[in-house]
């Protein structure tokens, strides 16, 4: 049988709202659309079993997702097309034969923005003399793909390089793409005007040019704006805060516009005119707000105000020894210092003030009150107490505030007393190592002893790594640091140490715990599909990957919960495996091996199943229709079967078809004898199927095991083939490889006219210039009598009838011609049976100049078995013989009106002599007058 595995091949075509499509002339196809219009592209394939098609993108812009929504089918959509999704197209096909095919085509989005005049002066002073002159430069700039073409009117007038001696256009070199710059020298009272910058594209994708107009008087000038606030504004929480900006000149009229340091504004910001509101302002939006003027005269005016809002945040205390001893604790005569601090916004309104058991304590020589230097320690204070007595112990309360009022002060109580004590750290027995399971909510502990007790900090001993949270190091007041679903990336020395917040300032204690995160075994495959024939071996395969602790690992096989095989796992060994020497009935069903430690079980499933695999549908054979009855068609089925030989024989298709729209499907078994082969095809006709309707085709194979997987696909009525070369792929026609040359896909736009005068078409078959058709150039190397033949994809045809009707259905072939030139030779078409090795003559046949228009041929044809149309060219005398054909179709049921052409060749020399005796007696006639 017949192998029609064949690997895929792909071509894009398009049917959007392009406005031109260059074909393959150099390297690419570019498609060009208008922006907001629709692009749509098709991805035309072949290969069997039925390719899987993915359209990706590259290039455009990095913000445009599409790379990562690829689509699936072949068809790509894009409705209203934006600039940024212009770039280049990849359609690919996989089948898993051979390598992909890839295809591609670059979309060039076009578009015009309107136009912006932007304006500048320079204003030249002479010393000597009293007069100044002024220069004005007019700029317009658009947004266009292609690029622009700019022109200025002045009025009504146009203005061109020379036209006016106080005007020079020129165009800077610096920028990209073309700018016109209208220089006005000197300015005189009739520079005084509305100009009007012209953007034009021209009217490419009929893209109307677009103008803009600029009123240029005595009274343009660039913005200048005030804001009427102070710099910077110091705010509290919660209040609301204006700004105002105001414009002191430019003309015409600039516009405002307010712009933040924090990117955007507040959402809840308010602009009304120039006046910025800022309702219930937070910390998180205090920053720099700038006021922007612009009207396109001269550069934009800026002010800016900076807003800061009063905040008061993270009170914390340290407690410092003497340091001239190094004993780090208190005592009697020695130093001891207390350190207070907070962070403060705006910093130069911090004030502090001390107070002992609840009175105010003032500087004195025994006890002195600082304030530590802002780039050292910012918002700190110190009370040094210089020789500590016993009259000293009691509560120091340091309290920070803001100068400007209205944020709650911070107080921080510090104790001094016989036991304020440096802190000591230390793990409780039994809790390093600490060993827990994957998911567990975890507590590592240090015990902290000492007086007042420190912030105690947490970070990763063994490693440079964050923390569970993200950060390198996580605060405690307790000491205990709780982790949540521990994972086992976190196994590993954390240490804890003091810090001097909220206790001494000396060098830090430190202590270790040990974490271990047992997790239960990591196996492959966690799921695995087993398709295997009765009778026939099964080997199913559990490896283990990862697993802690690794040491003691069992192993359990069960069938749907009933336990098949036990055992240890032998330590040089990571898998087990369990066999079936010999499948039944009963071996079929879900198996599962448990590799178990002391954290868990991890799980292999095995389905093991005599089902078979998917049928493919065959879709490279175009089917037409075969049943010549006025209300109902059929359609040839063809499949092949995917691993046939993988489960046990398949004795039967189970076939469901149902009209689109409609619930009910309708069943039949398909008998199969003997074993399908791989690759093999398989048809089944479908008759009586109600034109034009749809249906949905069910196909599932069936063995001893039962139902298979099943395929599912999409029957649609199509009264007739019909071809005009529009796409690359030409409907599946292919050249013959035993002719001597070959036809060719060609347009009257592309085409080299200087090549051959006074033959061939000037446009396809409807007149365009831009349409293709099928055509034989008959210059040089080709010689008298070369044939070219042009072979159609193969058309299906009803089965003997087993009802015994003996007339084979009639299909009407058609096509159109064109037939200029005074060495045309002849144009045949041939009917090709399959079985039969060489065709009959021909069923149509014409030779000779048939003038320079396109005519119709049709022809009843009668096949009674699979058959291709065949279309051969053969060159006549000379190279003005180019013969064109374009809109073949097949439709079923005789011919209705064929044209007045003639069949058969007989027929068609003999009219030629006899419009050649008409010619002569004409020209008789005309030489007697």
């Amino acid at each position: 049988a017949l192998n029609l595995y064949s690997p895929p091949t792909v071509r894009i075509i398009h049917s959007g709202h392009a406005c031109n499509v260059e074909e393959e002339r150099h390297t690419e196809r570019v498609y060009t659309i208008r922006e907001g219009e629709t692009l749509e592209l098709t991805c035309l394939v072949t290969g069997h079993p039925r390719p899987q098609i993915r359209w990706t993108k590259t290039a455009g812009s990095v913000s445009d997702r599409f790379q990562d929504s690829s689509v699936f089918n072949e068809t790509l959509n894009i409705a209203k097309i934006l600039r940024t999704q212009g770039g280049r197209y990849y359609c690919k096909a996989e089948n898993g034969l051979g390598s992909p095919a890839i295809k591609s085509i670059r979309v060039d989005v076009y578009y015009l923005d309107d136009p912006i005049v932007t304006v500048h002066q320079s204003i030249g002073e002479a010393k000597e003399q009293f007069y100044y002159e002024r220069t004005v430069f007019l700029r317009c700039v658009a947004n266009s793909n292609p690029p622009v073409r700019y022109s200025w009117h002045r009025g009504r007038e146009v203005l061109t390089q020379g036209s006016d001696k106080g005007v020079e256009i020129y165009e800077p070199f610096f920028t990209q793409g073309e700018t016109k710059i209208l220089k006005l020298k000197n300015l005189r009272p009739q520079d005084y005007a509305n100009y009007s910058c012209i953007a034009s594209v021209r009217n490419v994708c009929g893209i109307p040019d677009r103008s803009v107009i600029f009123k240029l008087t005595n009274k343009t000038a660039s913005p200048s704006i005030k804001l009427l606030v102070e710099d910077p504004i110091v705010v509290n929480p919660g209040q609301t805060v204006s700004l105002v900006c105001i414009t002191t000149g430019g003309e015409p009229p600039p516009t405002l516009t307010w712009v933040s340091s924090n990117d955007s504004l507040p959402q809840r910001s308010v602009v009304k005119g120039g006046t910025l509101t800022l309702p219930a302002i937070s910390s998180d939006e205090s920053g720099v707000y700038s006021c922007m003027a612009s009207n396109n005269v001269g550069n934009p005016a800026k002010k800016s105000t900076t807003i800061v809002v009063r905040a008061l945040k993270k009170g914390r205390f340290w407690i410092t020894p003497d340091p001239y001893h190094n004993d780090d604790n208190i005592q009697i005569g020695r130093e001891v210092k207390i350190s207070c601090q907070v962070e403060a916004t705006p910093p130069e309104e911090l004030t502090f003030s001390w107070l002992k058991n609840g009175r105010a304590l003032r500087s004195s020589e025994r006890m002195v009150i600082t304030q530590t230097d802002p780039d050292i320690s910012p918002g700190t204070t110190n009370l040094d107490i210089i020789d500590l007595k016993f009259t000293d112990f009691g509560t120091y309360t340091c309290v920070a505030a803001l100068k400007g009022g209205g944020i709650p002060e911070i107080s921080i109580d510090v104790n001094i007393s016989s036991t304020t004590v440096p802190p000591n750290l230390t793990v409780p027995r039994g809790k390093s190592p600490l060993v827990a399971r994957e998911g567990d909510t975890v507590e590592l502990e240090c015990l902290v002893s000492g007086k007042p007790k420190p912030i105690i900090l947490w970070s990763r001993a063994d490693k440079e790594a964050p923390m569970p949270d993200g950060s390198m190091q996580m605060e405690s007041y307790d000491g205990v640091l709780r982790i949540v679903n521990v994972s086992r990336e976190m196994t590993g020395s954390y240490r804890c140490q003091t810090s001097q917040y909220n206790g001494f300032n000396v060098k830090p204690r430190e202590a270790v715990v040990e974490l271990i995160v047992q997790y239960p075994p990591t196996v492959e495959p966690v799921f695995m599909e087993m398709r295997q024939g009765l009778g026939r071996p099964v080997v199913m395969t559990c490896r283990v990957l990862r697993a802690h602790p690794s040491r003691v690992l069992r192993f359990e096989w069960l069938l749907s919960n009933r336990l098949l095989h036990a055992g240890a796992f032998d330590a040089q060994r990571d898998e087990t495996e369990y066999t079936i020497r010999n499948l039944n009935r009963d071996g079929w069903g879900e198996y599962t091996c448990n590799v178990i430690n002391e954290a868990g079980a991890g799980k292999c499933t095995f389905q093991v199943t005599g089902k078979a695999y998917p049928p493919e549908f065959y879709y490279d054979t175009y089917s037409p229709l075969w049943q010549n009855r006025p209300r109902v068609y059929g359609f040839k089925l063809q499949w092949t079967q995917m691993n046939p030989n993988a489960v046990d024989r398949i004795v039967a298709y189970r076939l469901g078809i149902r009209q689109m729209g409609l619930q009910r499907w309708w069943e039949q078994e398909i008998p199969v004898d003997g074993a399908i082969n791989k690759g093999e095809l398989m048809t089944h006709n479908l008759t009586e199927l109600i034109k034009p309707e749809s249906y949905e085709v069910r196909l599932t194979p069936i063995t001893r095991f039962g139902e298979g997987d099943s395929t599912i696909r999409i029957v649609t009525y199509s009264g007739e083939f019909h071809c005009s070369f529009e796409e690359e792929p030409i409907c599946m026609f292919t050249q013959d490889k035993n002719d001597d040359f070959d036809w060719t896909r060609h347009s009257a736009a592309t085409r080299d006219t200087k090549y051959t005068p006074n033959t061939g078409p000037s446009g396809d078959r409807s007149g365009s210039k831009q349409g293709f058709y099928m055509y034989i150039e008959t210059s040089r190397p080709r010689k008298d009598g070369d044939q070219a033949r042009l072979v159609s994809p193969f058309f299906n045809v009803a089965p003997k009838n087993p009802y015994g009707i003996t007339n084979p259905p009639a299909y009407c072939f058609g096509f159109f011609y064109h037939m200029y030139g005074k060495h045309i030779g002849t144009l045949n078409a041939l009917l090709k049976q399959k079985g039969q090795t060489a065709s009959e003559g021909p069923v149509w046949s014409l030779s000779g100049n048939q003038g320079d228009r396109w005519k119709q041929a049709k022809v009843s044809i009668h096949p009674t078995a699979s058959f291709q149309v065949v279309i051969e060219g053969i060159r006549g005398p000379g190279i003005e013989g180019d013969i064109a054909i374009d809109d073949v179709t097949l439709e079923e049921g005789e011919c209705r009106d064929p044209p007045p052409n003639l069949s058969s060749r007989a027929l068609s020399t003999s009219s030629h002599i006899w419009l050649l005796c008409v010619t002569l007696v004409m020209t008789l006639l005309e030489g007697q007058r």
